[in-house]
Order: structure tokens, then sequence, then C-alpha cells
């Protein structure tokens, strides 16, 4: 049996038939797709509702195929190596359930990743079939760019010179890829401004720092300024853009990044006075996370915030979002060399919100269904690279990717999680917060984050080992503050305990009401955390004996959808449950309820 990628629970044995089918079908050498091909795999769409990919080699064999949902699917990978001047030599043609053809952020990003000969979306609207593809063009600075084409017909589409578009893109990748090999790095000069009451400011541009390494910088330097407030102009006094100026020249950087967002007026004073790339701290996360963004969902919540900090940012005749000159601040999963002004940027604001909106309704239909199953669900916060992700992975026996770097993790991730006294909960990892995390960010993954609103406790993940691990505390506080959780159900979680030396220290944070010291890494501590997790959850639950008479028996059926039943025993007088439900609950079940007992 042939095998069937993507999202296949809950298709009838019919449908697979007909989807394993799609790999009988070959392509003449050098034509794109066939006509019986491409019809083939819009009538399984229109009938699934789903998206159908299948990926083509160059001898016209099929080689995979996938089923993904409405939105997207999940592409399976691309094993062998390709150099950087070689395409992938697979094709990717995939249906669009709703008909439109325009290719997708995440359908350009597949494009750039595989490598792919060229990526096609198929859809029908009023029963006409039309196409519309995309290619890599050229790459420079190690970012391909791309060029989108369509909606053409079938017919049109069919025509095209597969093994003569593949040979022209390939040498135009060999000709680019000699002369990217001596392209001059991003090389970069962190800026700050010291100010009263704030983080040190040494402290604060080390963070900084990580975030520049993280995107792919490297930094020569950096230099701070005292003063009250910043400059309405330049931010720093002008003076100080001066001596900024001689050490830009003197170190050789080509990229200038400030530890706090800068106005756009600021952003294109300081651009024209030091005659280089300038960044704020906004952009810098903003392209991290452009990076780190793997999901349909976080690409466009990622593109979203980027085109709301890039809209006060237009002047003149508009700025052009696209990936021509590469490096930070210019990538994300964004349509490519796109010219835009205010206009077409509040469209895409207004279609990409929309999107996200019937995401949001998609996730808050399987949240419903998780509390339908009554599963107690409990979220990991804090800031970013605490060990959120480590500890899910050693809670859950799971393989999620961690990394010793900022904003390693970035899409949710959730997983089932047995507690020490058998009780089964759903674990969530969620995106890291830092120090002036941009608020376009917070806005758009504010979906993301409702999993931490709606969680039934959440752990508080804090890297003991950091040396401003009280600040950094404090700005996930903020961040649960502007987001209106209620912090009542909290665990504080001291993370890294492995890597400090001073007992004192550590008895002293235990005194701290419902805190725990563990090591993610090692496992030191987990078990201690996994009781204390059972005992918080316990005590939001009472539990209460019920005689429920047999002529009242479709009783038991509503109580096993709002509550934990323990035990069930059919006796002379009546059935006999024993349960544990949510105090809201308590009144509805109360005529049967033979005894009560608050966990406290």
């Amino acid at each position: 049996m042939s095998t069937i990628h993507g999202e296949i629970d809950g298709i009838r044995k019919t449908f697979l038939t007909r989807i394993e089918q799609l790999y009988e079908f070959t392509v003449p050498f050098g034509q794109v797709v066939t006509s019986e091909l491409a019809q083939k795999m819009i009538e399984i769409t229109e009938d699934l509702k789903r998206e159908i990919a299948v990926y083509i080699n160059r001898r016209g064999q099929i080689t995979a195929v996938a089923v993904g949902d409405s939105i997207a699917v999940v592409l399976p990978e691309i094993d062998g190596r390709r150099s950087a001047n070689r395409l992938s030599g697979t094709r990717c043609i995939h249906t669009h359930p709703s008909g439109d053809t325009e290719l997708s952020g995440v359908d350009i990003a597949s494009l750039k990743q595989v490598r792919f000969d060229l990526m096609a979306a198929i859809g029908q609207l009023d029963s006409i079939i039309q196409v519309s593809f995309g290619i890599i063009t050229d790459v420079k600075n190690d970012t391909f760019h791309t060029q989108t084409i369509g909606p053409l017909s079938l017919e049109e589409f069919i025509e095209l010179d597969l093994t003569y578009l593949a040979s022209q893109i390939e040498r135009q990748l060999e000709l680019n890829t000699r002369t990217s090999a001596i392209a001059e790095p991003e090389k970069s000069i962190l800026v700050g401004l010291e100010r009263q009451g704030k983080w040190e400011i040494q402290d604060s541009l080390k963070e900084l720092e990580q975030l520049a390494e993280t995107a792919g910088a490297e930094v020569l330097d950096m230099t701070w300024q005292k003063r009250e407030r910043p400059d309405p102009a330049l931010f720093i006094g002008k003076g100080k853009v001066q001596e900024l100026n001689l050490l830009k020249q003197e170190k050789g950087a080509n990229l200038i990044i400030f530890d706090d967002e800068l106005s756009p007026a600021q952003q294109r004073n300081l651009e024209k006075q030091l005659n280089t790339k300038v960044l704020d701290r906004a952009a810098l996360i903003l392209d991290i996370c452009a990076q780190r963004a793997r999901s349909h969902e976080a690409k466009l919540q990622v593109e979203l915030a980027q085109l709301r900090y890039s809209l006060p940012r237009l002047g003149g005749q508009g700025l052009v979002l696209s990936r021509l000159g590469g490096g930070i601040g210019t990538r994300g999963p964004g349509e490519s060399k796109l010219e835009v002004d205010r206009r077409r940027i509040r469209d895409r604001i207004g279609d990409i919100t929309r999107k996200i909106e019937n995401i949001e309704k998609q996730r808050n239909l399987h949240r419903k269904r998780r509390q339908s199953t009554r599963i107690p669900t409990v979220a990991l916060v804090g800031y970013t690279n605490a060990g959120k992700s480590t500890l899910l992975n050693t809670l859950t026996d799971s393989d999620v990717f961690a990394e010793d770097k900022l904003f390693a993790t970035l899409d949710p991730t959730t997983r089932h999680m047995t507690l020490l006294d058998g009780q089964t909960t759903l674990l969530t990892d969620t995106v890291g917060f830092i120090q002036k995390l941009p608020h376009h960010l917070i806005a758009a993954f504010r979906a993301t984050l409702e999993e931490v609103i709606q969680a039934d406790l959440l752990l508080h993940i804090i890297d003991v080992s950091h040396p401003q691990y009280q600040e950094q505390s404090k700005i996930v506080y903020q961040v649960l503050g502007e987001l209106n959780v209620d912090t009542r159900n909290l665990i504080t979680v001291f993370n890294k305990v492995d890597r400090i030396g001073n007992q004192d220290l550590l008895d002293q944070l235990l005194k701290q009401d419902n805190s725990i010291a563990i090591s993610a890494l090692s496992g030191v501590g987990t078990e201690n955390l996994l009781g204390l997790i059972a005992v918080f959850l316990k005590e939001q639950k009472i539990e209460i004996s019920l005689l429920i008479p047999y002529s009242d028996s479709s009783i038991i059926a509503q109580l096993y959808d709002v509550s934990t039943v323990h035990s069930t025993e059919y006796r002379e007088e009546g059935i006999y449950v024993l349960i544990s439900l949510p105090p809201d609950e308590i009144n509805r079940f109360s005529i049967y309820t033979i005894g009560a007992e608050v966990n406290e």
C-alpha cells in the first residue's frame, strides 16, 4: 500500500482508496501535469473539502501524496542533498478547496525551503479550473527570491515547458551563487539608552546581543548613552550620533540595532545620518519570529505583526516589502518582490486578520471539545529560554524542539501528561516572553495565547541561574496582566537549579507560596512538581457521593459529561456514584447528594 501523508484520521476507506490511486498517474516528460490528474485531484478536494498535494519528479512519477485540511496541507520531507545552485527535481501540485489559487505565505515558504521546481495551486470556481504557480528566480545573500504567475487556465499551465524552465532557473542560481559567495555579512553595533528605574543597560544590551546573534548578525561592539528621555528626532543626542558614525566606520559595521522601539521618524532620521540600515528591538524580534515560525497560523501571525509594524513606516512613494535586500528585518513569510502601498498593506492586514479569526474559531472548537472531556489543562509560561520546552519534553516524554536560544519555540505545542495519581492532563508550551516585547506581536499572538487564558493551571518557569531572573519574572507578570490572566492558580517553578551553588538563595526562594525548584534537563524535582500539580487540580474540584434512583439513570451520562467519575456501584436502593466536579455544577445534582467533602 502506498503511503498517504498528512491528516487522514476520519477519512472513509473509499476516499483513501481514491487518494491512493493518484500514485498510478504518470506525467509525460517535460510536462507539468496532466488534465486527468488535475481533475481527479479537484474531484477529491470537492468531495472532501480538503487540500490534496502530490509530488512529481522529473521522470513524471508521483513520489508522494498528502492530505491536509480546508486551510493547509503539511508536506512530507524530500530526501537527498542539493547544492545551493540546484533545485530539488520535484514539483508540488496542490489544490485549494476555496477555489482561490493565490499562493499563500506558507506555499512560498515551502517553495524556498524545499527548492521545488515549482509550487502550483489548483482551484475550481464556477466549474472553471485555474492554476497559479510560483518559482524560485535567484538567490542573493543565501536568500531565495521567488516569482508568482497566474491565475492561468489549466490548458495554459499544461503547455508550460518544465524542462526548459528548470534548466533556466538552475543556470541563474549557479550564476548568483558564485556572486553571493563574496557577499558581505551583516555586522552590527548595538545602541542603548540608560534611564532611571530600568534594567541595567549592560544586561539589556547583552540580551540584545543574544537576539542579534540568534537572527544571524555578528555583533562588533555596543554603546549607550545616559539621558532622562529619548531625543524626539534621533533617539540619542546629535553628538552621540556623530560618535556612532565614527564607530561604524572604524568597525566596518553595516547594521545598527537599537535596544528600544524607534518611531518611524527617528528611524528615517538615523538612517539618513548614519547612511546604513537601522533596526530596533521590535524589528529584530519580529525577524527572529519569522525565521522560527513553522505552522500556518504562526506564519500568518508573524506576517500580520510585520505589516502592522511596517505600515506607519511607509513614506513618500511607499515601501518595497520584498526580500531583495536580504538580511535581518527583511525576512518573513510574506510575498516576495511585491511593491506595496498603504492601501494594499491594509488590504493584506484585513485578509490575514480574517484568516486568523477563522483559525481562532477552529481553535475554540478544539478547546471546547477538550473541555467537554473534562481533561484539565496546564500551560507553561515564562521568559524566553527559561526551559519551558525542555520541561514539556521531560514531563511528557516528548521530543519537541528545544534549544539554548531566545525564541527557540514559537508555535504552541500540547501534549498529554500523566500525573502521579494517574490523572491525565494536557500540558501546553507557549511562546516565551521578553522585555520590550513588540505590542504588534502580543496582539498578533493573542489567539495563540488564549491557551494561557483558558488554562486551569499555569506553571511560571523561571531560569533561576540567570542574573536578571527577578526582572524577567516581573516582565512575565506584566504580559500576563496585559492578557487579563488570573494568576491565582499559578505554580512558580524555579528551573536550572543545577547551575547555581547557593543553597541559601534556593532556600529563600522556596519560602514563596506554591513554589518548587527543579532541573528540567536532568529531571531533578520533576516528580515533586507532578505531585504539586495533582494537588492543585484536585483542589479545584469537589468530591461528592451521589445516590441516583434507577428511574433517573440517564443522569449518569450527564455526570460523565461534566465531572470525573471515580466509581460506580449498583446497589439495591439505586446507583452509588463517587465523582469530582467543579463547584458551579454542585447545585445541578444536589438532590442526589448523600455526602460532600470539599478538598482544601
